[in-house]
């Protein structure tokens, strides 16, 4: 996590303090250094994510964990633990093992396609489209927080901003993958 203020914890990044040039020149006006960026962008996502996911546990979901939403969103209306890996770009035996996990959670299910009976699909459960219908409404919530804080026109901003440079298909889902195991 990123400190700004406090004393550095293990593992933490610490920027200096508002206003902190070394001379006195105030936060506006020295360079700020490149790395801030995506520490700064990681430290909202991980705000955001944190506040939403202890918001699932009180609201009934106490065992989701992040990559899990990566994952129902894979499965969708319904896909093979083959077509998840792929959309996750994470390894068949990977998948699998997070597809064994929302079944034992409750969120998922493996059923026979209709139309194929070899094949079996991994659909969602009523538990799964709850826990996404919940998560959709705590972070429009969260971002009504943000924008009570920051201004609605600051956080439209950096929403406009960061479609405008971020990477053609880089929203993608497999940033899961991309970040570390889904297990």
């Amino acid at each position: 996590m990123v400190n700004m203020v406090d004393e550095p914890a293990s593992g933490q990044v610490v920027f200096p303090a508002k206003g902190g040039g070394p001379d006195g020149e105030d936060d506006a006006a020295r360079q700020r250094p490149g790395y801030e960026l995506p520490l700064l962008l990681f430290a909202g996502f991980r705000t955001l994510i944190d506040a939403a996911h202890a918001e699932l546990a009180q609201r009934g979901h106490p065992h989701v964990r992040p990559a899990h939403g990566f994952a129902l969103q894979a499965i969708g209306t319904g896909a093979a633990a083959s077509d998840i890996a792929r959309r996750l770009g994470i390894s068949k035996q990977a998948a699998g093992k997070t597809v064994d996990r929302l079944v034992a959670l409750g969120y998922a299910e493996r059923t026979t396609d209709p139309a194929d009976a070899r094949r079996r699909t991994v659909r969602l459960t009523e538990r799964g489209r709850d826990l996404l219908a919940t998560s959709a409404e705590v972070f429009a919530r969260l971002r009504r927080e943000w924008a009570a804080a920051l201004g609605e026109e600051r956080v439209r901003a950096m929403e406009d901003g960061l479609r405008a440079v971020a990477a053609p298909g880089a929203f993608r889902l497999d940033a899961a993958g991309w970040i570390g195991g889904m297990g």
